[in-house]
């Protein structure tokens, strides 16, 4: 088959089949364990070769939708009243909504989930609803919602506009020298914005009956100005400068007159240029909602077919279950591939027309044109590739790495067709390093801290900056093609890695929860790269991982983390992060002790016999401290690249994972001690 006999590696000799006095094979625990997984995964692939899991975030997605179907006034439709039921389903039993599983209720994810029910019709004196409104108005009331709920509140005439964030569409006139322009925002902000700018400007609003609106989740009048903040000795924070700003351009905005005309002809034209090649205004939720309230201030017609193109991207995402509908933030299908391929690779899998059938599909995804990230890369050739099904303007470097991996372990890079686009991506890839040595998700140096002040940046996602996660992700990526700690770009990230390791060995994980999710791809990067594992930033990783560990054998952090730093490493296991954990400790050297043995049999232990997973809670990131999401195929690709590489690692020397357990032994593990066993 074409590319079969290109593979990076060969099958060493493992210890998959035991004899048996009998003269029967027996396939050992461990390889019991990798065939099932693998078996599992094949399942999932698609008919033309790609993978893609739900990809699940909170109640937000559900609750703008309402939102967003109010304004248009459809908010009786059968859709609207089956996203309220799964709105009600995920209700907290204190009355709240959180924004990740066992975290405490968010104000503003509440404040939109209450709103939605009731405009579906939800009796307002209903035990459910009353409990809702006594944690908003405990949490503050809602006039401390973040700055895009109360957008979504100044829409449905709860809320002025004079106290919403001002996002000027006049942003996409500043020249790209000017220290603060729409290029210097990540670019999950710029997708944002800019459509945002319109709907801040034209400031559209449908009157709802006082029946259906949330005056009673407000304390304070939603008039009551926001500027000077307090406290008053605080008045000379950069807070209140930008609030000083935004209160003189309330002012002036009136006399804009030809500029504001330019500037919305200008946001409009950058909005349907960037909707070319892409499902939805950057494939992700939230741009796709303003689009369509953009669309309508810009005068749409709601049955025209721009419109109605807008409005099923956002159809697309929603998956119906029962009586209920829940959307996703995005799909996730290059991502899920490009990870399904090096799991399955790790494997050594016979699945060869799977696997060629998967590279195919992602060498048809390259992108070739030019995208918001060549505005600072002037000269570099497109390549890379994106998150989505399509998003051309967005390629990113995680996405990237990870399918250069992909097609290194499957062999396609070395192929007719593969060896270009592999060039291209690692071109790309080696253009878009940081100047601090790091690499980040979309850009180049989006690091400007005063972005983080302006008033609608309470988001906490204005920045692009270089995270360790991502820089050894690219490392471990060019370690594949043959880059080593001798060159050049490869030493500058070394020295970012140094630089950002947390004094407890570990580091933060950008994209995924959290100081598990960075740990593991540093060590995994490091490795590849052809980094001593004997130094001691490893050592320090190492011993934080092991320290970590749970009784049970596996390893567990909660989103909280992001919040609180000394919940490093602490939180319910998962499949994913246990995963995570072990694949660290293999790359740093440690198969053959205790602690990845009893991981190991943790994972062997927790597996269905299906070869999947159970895992309830969030382990990806969105935005940190603000949006988390869960990947639903994290629980089964990371827990059989773990049991794959540990296979390779311990080569022919016999395992003692898997084998059965007594009940004290199970006991001691899980950390219950007998009485003969305590002092």
């Amino acid at each position: 088959m074409k590319g079969s006999q290109s593979r990076t590696r060969t099958m060493p000799s493992l210890p998959a089949r035991t004899t048996s006095t009998t003269g029967r094979v027996s396939v050992t625990p461990l390889q019991q364990g990798i065939q099932r997984a693998e078996r599992c995964l094949l399942s999932m692939q698609k008919a033309d070769g790609h993978w893609v899991g739900e990809l699940q975030g909170d109640t937000i997605l559900e609750s703008e939708y309402v939102l967003l179907m109010a304004f248009l006034g459809r908010e009786g439709e059968d859709v609207c009243r089956k996203a309220a039921n799964y709105i009600l389903r995920q209700q907290m039993p204190d009355g709240g909504w959180n924004n990740y599983p066992g975290g405490p209720a968010d104000l503003s994810v509440s404040v939109k989930a209450y709103f939605a029910l009731k405009l579906t019709g939800h009796d307002p004196n209903a035990s459910s609803m009353r409990r809702a409104r006594e944690v908003i108005r405990g949490l503050g009331g809602a006039a401390g919602c973040n700055s895009f709920t109360k957008f979504y509140l100044a829409l449905l005439g709860q809320f002025p506009y004079a106290n919403c964030a001002s996002v000027p569409p006049e942003m996409v006139l500043l020249p790209r020298w000017a220290y603060i322009n729409l290029y210097a925002m990540s670019s999950w902000t710029r997708t944002i914005v800019v459509p945002l700018s319109i709907f801040s400007a034209c400031k559209p609003m449908r009157e709802l009956p006082a029946t259906k609106g949330i005056a009673e989740l407000f304390i304070h009048d939603p008039e009551t100005p926001l500027w000077p903040a307090k406290p008053l000795d605080r008045l000379l924070s950069w807070g209140n400068v930008f609030l000083g700003i935004d209160w003189l351009y309330k002012k002036v905005e009136p006399w804009l007159g030809p500029i504001r005309s330019l500037a919305l002809k200008r946001a409009a034209d950058w909005m349907r240029e960037h909707l070319r090649d892409s499902d939805g205004l950057g494939a992700i939720f939230p741009p796709m909602i303003y689009t369509v309230v953009s669309l309508r201030c810009l005068g749409v017609a709601d049955d025209a077919p721009e419109m109605k193109w807008a409005l099923k991207q956002l159809e697309d995402l929603m998956i119906e279950e029962e009586d209920t509908i829940r959307l996703q933030p995005c799909f996730s299908p290059v991502w899920d591939t490009a990870l399904a391929l090096n799991a399955l690779a790790d494997a050594e899998t016979s699945a060869g027309e799977a696997t060629n059938r998967g590279a195919s599909w992602l060498l048809d995804r390259e992108v070739r044109q030019p995208g918001d990230w060549s505005l600072t890369n002037a000269g570099l050739e497109p390549g890379g590739w994106y998150f989505e099904y399509r998003n051309a303007f967005y390629p990113d470097t995680d996405d990237t790495a990870m399918v250069l991996m992909a097609l290194a372990k499957t062999g396609r890079a070395n192929t007719t067709s593969g060896r270009p686009a592999v060039e291209r991506g690692l071109r790309w890839l080696m253009g878009m390093q940081n100047s601090d040595g790091g690499w980040a998700a979309f850009d180049r140096d989006i690091n400007r801290e005063i972005l983080t002040r302006v008033p609608f940046a309470d988001h906490n996602a204005m920045l692009d900056p270089s995270c360790p996660d991502i820089t050894a992700r690219v490392l471990e990526a060019l370690g594949h093609y043959g880059y080593d700690i001798q060159h050049p770009r490869v030493s500058r990230a070394l020295d970012f890695l140094r630089k950002t390791q947390d004094d407890r060995g570990c580091w933060i994980g950008r994209w995924g929860v959290n100081y598990l999710y960075g740990t593991w791809q540093v060590l995994c990067g490091l490795q590849r790269i052809g980094f001593d594992m004997a130094d001691p930033m490893v050592r320090r990783a190492v011993a934080w991982l092991q320290e970590v560990q749970q009784p049970a054998g596996g390893w567990g952090e909660t989103c909280r983390s992001y919040d609180d730093p000394s919940l490093a490493g602490q939180g319910t296991p998962t499949a994913s992060q246990t995963a995570w954990a072990l694949l660290a400790l293999i790359a740093a050297g440690e198969s053959d002790g205790e602690t990845v043995r009893s991981g190991i049999d943790y994972l062997l232990e927790t597996q269905g016999a299906d070869g999947n997973w159970t895992e309830e809670p969030f382990t990806g990131t969105g935005f940190p401290k603000v949006f988390y999401l869960k990947y639903h195929l994290y629980r089964l690709y990371f827990p059989f690249m773990a049991l794959a590489r540990y296979r390779a690692a311990i080569g022919g020397r016999p395992s003692v994972v898997g084998q059965k357990k007594t009940d004290r032994e199970l006991d001691a593990r899980r950390g219950y001690r007998y009485p003969s066993e305590t002092k």
